[in-house]
């Protein structure tokens, strides 16, 4: 697998200057920009997951995060649910896990001699999706009604999930014995997919000096990790998300950089209209989380290998050839002319 680039900016004193809606939405955006220094408590070195977590949680969209074995994923996830105070669960996803052990079924009852519904994981407001590639399609379709309806149907019955509600799924890029890839349309369903790389030297460093002074990813509140935001500065944050502005330019910018990668030749599959909105979707979020009430290119260009890549298919020949996504959609957007 291609490792993306991911989201790297941090807001600029240009963009604090910038006027804000309202103090609710200086106060949400605060909260949510402190959530990535609190996490930083925890886990080194990986600013761009933690922020891509947030836009998913604005933009009521869930998030893949790809990386191998040790580099924080689970810590991570359990990391921003502290910092956010919301529920947080977990599910290992096995070979012989069953949909309903994602769901939720129907008990019987031998008191009332009657059924009734007991709730799975996914009813909480985090779902840690671990190695979500283990299980077969069957337990993997199981999280589609859930991640885009936002409801669980049992007995025809549907149940409302909490809000906000994010599965933040994971999986190892090296290893596929005993894998289900994640088929395209379910791939689809995810707003972002967030690569997280093995940390460079220096933050290696810093991880095994906090280790040999003590820490525990066990016990986040021993090392200091207390709750920042809430969920109604989630709510406040997405609702804020949705009044930034986009100009007829650069929603032109976005539709033209989905249509130039159905147009390569090394594509299979390019870019469908859900993943333009999607594009559309997260650069509104970054500017929003950036002090800004429209949306630049440059937030589009950022948010574009993040939200798209993990859309596209590449041809048997370019697979063949070495060819990488990433690399196919970087020349896809430098195709297209950047508005001024």
């Amino acid at each position: 697998m291609t490792e993306h680039p991911q989201p790297h900016q941090t807001p600029t004193s240009e963009s604090s200057t910038m006027p804000s809606a309202s103090s609710a939405d200086d106060r949400a955006r605060a909260s949510l920009m402190a959530v990535r220094t609190e996490v930083g408590k925890a886990v080194v070195g990986q600013d761009a997951a933690v922020a891509g977590i947030l836009i998913a949680l604005l933009c009521r969209g869930h998030i893949l995060l790809e990386g191998v074995p040790g580099v924080a994923k689970t810590l991570l996830v359990r990391s921003v649910a502290a910092a956010l105070d919301v529920q947080t669960k977990r599910v290992q996803f096995t070979p012989d896990l069953m949909p309903g052990d994602v769901t939720g079924s129907l008990v019987y009852d031998n008191a009332t001699s009657e059924f009734s519904f007991r709730e799975g994981p996914v009813f909480t407001n985090l779902l840690l999706a671990d190695e979500i590639n283990r299980t077969p399609p069957k337990t993997q379709a199981s999280l589609l009604e859930a991640m885009e309806e936002r409801q669980v149907s049992v007995d025809g019955t549907p149940r409302a999930l909490p809000r906000p509600f994010l599965v933040a799924a994971t999986q190892n890029p090296v290893e596929y014995e005993g894998t289900y890839p994640l088929p395209e349309a379910q791939l689809d369903r995810f707003l972002l997919k967030a690569t997280m790389p093995l940390p460079p030297r220096e933050d290696e460093i810093a991880v095994i000096t906090r280790h040999a002074s003590g820490f525990d990813p066990r016990d986040l509140a021993a090392a200091g990790l207390r709750a920042v935001a809430s969920a109604a500065d989630i709510e406040a944050g997405a609702e804020q998300v949705r009044h930034v502005q986009i100009s007829p330019e650069v929603t032109a910018y976005i539709v033209d950089i989905a249509r130039a990668t159905r147009n390569s030749p090394s594509l299979a599959l390019g870019v469908s209209p859900r993943g333009a909105t999607a594009l559309l979707a997260t650069s509104r979020a970054w500017a929003w989380l950036n002090g800004r009430s429209f949306v630049t290119p440059d937030d589009v260009k950022s948010l574009a290998q993040a939200t798209l890549a993990h859309r596209l298919s590449l041809r048997p020949e370019a697979e063949l050839e070495g060819v990488a996504v990433s690399s196919v959609l970087d020349a896809a957007i430098g195709s297209v002319p950047v508005p001024r």
